[in-house]
Formats: structure tokens, sequence, C-alpha cells
């Protein structure tokens, strides 16, 4: 095999690795081969010639994602028995025999120790996306360990890793030095059933046209707890993409559910999940329509409220906006909801952290004039674990609010 390129740090940066955080900013960077490429595997190095970990190499601020802290071949060997572990950690956490939930995540980037990669499994099909270079170049060995783990279990794996890849690296050096466009394509099978079991509930999910890998799988728990408390109450779901919260709702007894997403693609989705499982059912309504125009035009209608909008900021100097966009919003569904209401509400925003969160919801209900209690802190399922390493995994941030 090629010798591995070697990365050197800067006197004292070399703390972070030996904590196991798998993340090398550029500022730490000391030395680099002139040669080196988006996507090579390289070694880092303290500045005393102290072997650190084993990564992939990408220009940026986050210049090298580690995977590995002790020194490795990174052979097909090696990505077997990480995603091996993963899997058996699914296994544990009863995911991979259940005959009730047929969908969940199987890999979660660096809390599987794979930074850079996610992959969902949805009844059968592996939708692999790649969230940097290195790992899409691994995907053919990936997808050999997908189909050796599940077996005849599984029919399909589809790589989507063109939107996540971004348009600034959407050409990627191939070795004969020509460049290869990104594509979403099968790498296995040519698709399958695209419909899922979760909780018990059916759901259709388009992971060739949908958002993310095709559904928001971090949700699962907390759908089960909207169900808790849905039963006799008018229901509005806000941001409902497929539909998941307003299934799980009209499921437990909601007497009335309103649905509300400005794609039309998403309220098809959700019309489509809520006759899977009811039929044409009276009780639910979708609405094509922008959440903050719909909130501030229907006071007063709802017992119980979701509030589950798409990541407001991707970047940390957009974070003060979103901040204001999470203030305003709930804002807006603290005075509308009716006394005794009950709002569902999460961030999904990574660099807005649960104390910023709890910081927007605060001002929301100062702004409301309402006494609100805080029920529940809400968070990511099992299968999306955070590194105790990496306390930047944990990015789902969610609260259940009273509102008297």
């Amino acid at each position: 095999m090629t010798e591995i390129p070697k990365i050197t740090l800067h006197s004292g940066k070399d703390q972070s690795p030996k904590r196991f955080h798998p993340w090398i900013f550029s500022g730490a960077v000391k030395k680099a081969p002139e040669n080196i490429k988006n996507g090579d595997v390289v070694e880092v190095y303290s500045s005393k010639d102290e072997y650190l970990g084993t990564g992939h190499y990408q220009k940026g601020s986050i210049m090298i994602r580690l995977f590995s802290f002790e020194k490795i071949v990174p052979d097909a060997s090696f990505w077997k028995s990480k995603i091996q572990h993963a899997f058996n950690y699914r296994k544990a956490i009863r995911l991979t025999n259940d005959a009730n939930t047929n969908v969940y995540r199987l890999v979660y980037g660096e809390g599987d120790g794979l930074p850079g990669l996610v992959v969902d499994y949805y009844n059968g099909t592996a939708v692999i996306q790649a969230h940097s270079i290195g790992m899409y170049r691994e995907r053919f060995q990936i997808a050999d360990v997908l189909k050796e783990i599940y077996g005849e279990q599984l029919k399909a794996i589809y790589d989507k890793s063109k939107e996540s890849l971004g348009v600034s690296i959407n050409k990627l050096s191939t070795e004969n030095g020509e460049n290869a466009e990104v594509q979403n394509s099968y790498l296995y099978g040519s698709g399958g059933e695209k419909q899922v079991i979760e909780n018990g509930h059916k759901l259709h999910i388009d992971w060739e046209e949908g958002q993310k890998t095709g559904f928001f799988i971090d949700q699962r728990e907390n759908r089960s707890l909207v169900a808790q408390y849905a039963s006799g109450k008018k229901v509005l779901d806000c941001f409902c993409y497929a539909g998941g919260f307003s299934v799980y709702a009209l499921k437990a007894g909601a007497i009335e559910v309103h649905s509300v997403d400005s794609s039309k693609g998403a309220i098809k989705l959700t019309d489509a999940n809520v006759a899977l499982n009811f039929g044409q059912d009276t009780r639910q309504t979708s609405f094509l329509a922008d959440a903050f125009d719909y909130l501030s035009n229907n006071p007063s209608k709802y017992d119980m409220m979701i509030i589950d909008p798409p990541a407001f900021a991707k970047h940390r100097d957009a974070r003060h906006q979103a901040v204001t966009g999470y203030k305003r919003l709930n804002a807006l569904a603290i005075k509308g909801i009716k006394p005794g209401g009950i709002i569902f509400t999460f961030s999904c925003s990574q660099v807005v952290d649960k104390y910023l969160f709890h910081g927007a919801i605060t001002a929301a209900a100062i702004e409301a004039g309402r006494n609100v209690r805080i029920l529940e802190y809400l968070s990511q399922p099992a299968d999306h674990p955070i590194s105790i390493y990496h306390p930047e995994g944990e990015y789902l941030k969610g609260m259940i609010l009273y509102i008297e």
C-alpha cells in the first residue's frame, strides 16, 4: 500500500486529538505535503512526532476528520470493523429486528467514529450520504460492507451525496485526473418498496427526491411523545414535511389535525401518508402556506402545536439570525395557542446549542406575555448517538411547553 501522507500540528495543538476529538482545524496544521488532495487519507502527528490519529483531509475550517486514533491500514477489513460496530450497537438497542420499526440510522458520523458519513436503513434499502470527499471516495467499500452485513435482507443501496457534499466540491478529481460530477445513484439494486413502518405507523419515504436521506428519522421518539398528548385535541403540525407528527397524532385520537408546509412536495407526501394509514380521513387537512404567515393569521385555534422548522443556521455567522427566527416563530405559537395548550418546539441547527435555544424560547415567552412551563426537554434518539468526546454531535434540541 502507498505510504500514508503525514500532517504535523503546531506545538500545543495536540490536546484535542489526545482527548479523542475527531476534528483537526486548519489553524492547528503546521505542515502538510504539497501534493495532498481533498479526500486523501492522512496520518496526524504532534510537533514532537507523536502519532495522534488517521483521517480524511479536506481543505476548509475542519481540515482533517479523524476516524481512528490507533495506527491502522484503512482497507476493506477496517471499514467492515467500523460499520459492524455501528450495526452491533443498533442491535443492542433493539432496532435491527423490530417488527414494528424497520427504519433507523445505521451510521451517524462522529457518533459512530465515522465522521463525514451517514447511513440510513429503510426497510431493505440503505441510503448513504457522504459529507466529506474522503467518505465519498470510500462509498464502494462501504457498500460492499453493507451487503456483507445485511445479506439477503438488503435489496438496494442508494448514494445520495450530491446535496451533502455541496456545490463548491461538486466536482472531484478522479484517479486519471478527469473531473467527475457527483450524481446520486444506486450502488446496488435499483430501488425497492418505498414504504416503512415506524412504531406501527406506515409511511411512504422518498429517498431519491425527498429531503435529507428521505425522512427525519431523528424525530421517532418525539413523534411517540406527541401521540401521548394528542388524544381529543385539535393539533397543528407546522413544517409537516412527510406528515409524521400528523400521522401519529391522528392514530392517537386527535379530533382534528392541520398540516402546514410551504413545499408542494411535502404536502403531497403528507396527504399520501395520511391516506396510507387512514384512507380519506376528514379529521386531517393540509395547508400549503408559510408557517410564520399561518401562525399570524390563525390565532387561538389549537390545543396543541408541533413547531419543527428546518435548520435556521448551518454556519456560525448565521447564528444570531437563527435565534431571532426561533424567537419570532415561537412567540407566534405561544400567543396563539389556547389556554392549557401544549407546544412541541424544536431546533435542528447544530450551531444553536440547547442553551441558546432555551434563551430564544424564554424571550418568545416574555414577548407573548403568557405563563409557560417546561414539561420536558427533548433530544435525538439513540441511533443518533453523541460521542462523549464530540458534544457537537448533539444537534437536535426540543421542549414540551405547557401554556396557561
